[in-house]
């Protein structure tokens, strides 16, 4: 069965359960969007632990875990994101992430929210297997988030990657680098279910030789919904999307699949 045919039936699935759920009347879904980075750092006190799982119509995926920790509070976030996935060589780890945020206005009442975080992706996944670069990258990115009114909120991102000593064909060396910008709006139908739909547009540079590069630019849009309820002290957020590849990634589409549990760590 195709991706698309599967995803309606997904979305009707959560839509029934959205209904039935309602009255246990979870915490309103904030900080859960999908490929567009929100800017809302974790509450003191709070551990986010996100799951995502993205399938190609061409059989390739990729499935990442990861986990939100304050630091002491709202103000300073750390977080860690470990890739699992399968570029079409095989499957294993891909380059785990590590993140520092800081909340540079705003908090989860705030009409605007910005938080700049800069980040170390670790050279864990084979680069000769599709699933790494070979060498220590840099990133920095700023999230904004704007409440443009009492049922839509926006989501901003821009930011960069350098890969120095990044390994291409053949053991070759060269210095990379990428942008990537991003741009969301979602429907806050209900607190406990939201419409969403994303835009992403990445540039990145790819090894083709000793010292040369390469750059590959990729655009995708993704419909998406989701929605909570609490399981005990837990407030559980799943959601699903259609990835739709655009302009330079036409017939790149991908079924996108969501897990937040968030909850307390300790007293208050």
């Amino acid at each position: 069965m195709r991706l698309v045919a599967q995803c309606p039936l997904v979305v009707a699935g959560m839509l029934v359960a959205s209904a039935s759920l309602r009255a246990q009347e979870p915490a309103p879904i904030q900080d859960n969007s999908f490929l567009v980075e929100e800017a809302y750092n974790q509450e003191s006190g709070v551990v986010q632990h996100v799951s995502t799982f993205a399938r190609a119509e061409g059989g390739s995926w990729e499935y990442a875990f990861t986990q939100e920790w304050p630091l002491g509070g709202i103000r300073h976030q750390l977080s860690y994101t470990v890739p699992f996935l399968d570029a079409g060589a095989g499957t294993g780890l891909g380059d785990v992430a590590v993140n520092y945020r800081f909340q540079a206005a705003g908090g989860p009442a705030a009409s605007f929210v910005a938080a700049p975080r800069v980040g170390v992706m670790m050279p864990s996944g084979s680069e000769t297997m599709g699933r790494g670069t070979g060498a220590v990258a840099l990133e920095a990115s700023l999230p904004l988030s704007l409440v443009l009114g009492r049922r839509i909120v926006a989501h901003l991102n821009a930011g960069g990657t350098i890969t120095p000593s990044a390994h291409g064909i053949g053991g070759t060396r060269a210095t990379t680098t990428g942008v990537h910008l991003g741009a969301s709006a979602v429907w806050l139908a209900r607190p406990n279910l939201n419409l969403l739909v994303e835009s992403i547009w990445v540039s990145d540079e790819e090894v083709t030789g000793a010292g040369t590069t390469a750059r590959v630019k990729q655009a995708f849009l993704n419909p998406g919904i989701r929605l909570a309820f609490n399981a005990g002290r837990v407030q559980v957020v799943p959601g699903v999307a259609y990835t739709i590849g655009i302009g330079p990634s036409s017939g790149s589409d991908a079924l996108f699949v969501y897990l937040s549990l968030e909850h307390a760590f300790r007293g208050e």
